[in-house]
């Protein structure tokens, strides 16, 4: 039998690049974020629990510059993975299929995404009120 040269399954080199596909890889990138981030979560609850000592060492790290961008990270990652969730959804109730439809929920997911990131930093950081 011969061995001759043959493509490998379409790539990256065949297809251009698309929203669907940036916002696919996004949702899995999210969601592995936000499981890492649910172990910073119990890593807090943990020291609410514990009280005193274990409580402002975790406070200290969550209000450290690091801690800040690996918040903000976290609520972005958060709020993309709902909405993009939430146009899942649609598409499984058969909202949004059509081409110009799956673009504009795209990028509609993520102007919100930046608007309600925005808004949730602005009120935390305001005090809450």
């Amino acid at each position: 039998m011969t061995n001759r040269e043959r493509p490998l399954s379409p790539h990256l080199q065949v297809y251009r690049w698309q929203i669907t596909m940036t916002m696919s890889i996004l949702h899995r990138v999210t969601g592995m974020a936000l499981s890492v981030g649910a172990f910073v979560l119990l890593w807090w609850l943990l020291a609410v629990a514990q009280g005193g000592e274990a409580y402002a060492t975790v406070a200290a790290c969550l209000a450290s510059p690091v801690g800040m961008v690996a918040a903000f990270g976290f609520s972005l990652a958060l709020v993309y993975h709902l909405l993009n969730g939430i146009r899942h959804l649609l598409w499984d109730a058969g909202w949004g299929f059509e081409i110009p439809d799956v673009y504009r929920s795209g990028y509609a997911v993520f102007g919100l995404t930046v608007v309600l990131t925005a808004a949730i930093w602005f009120v935390a950081l305001r005090g809450g009120a």
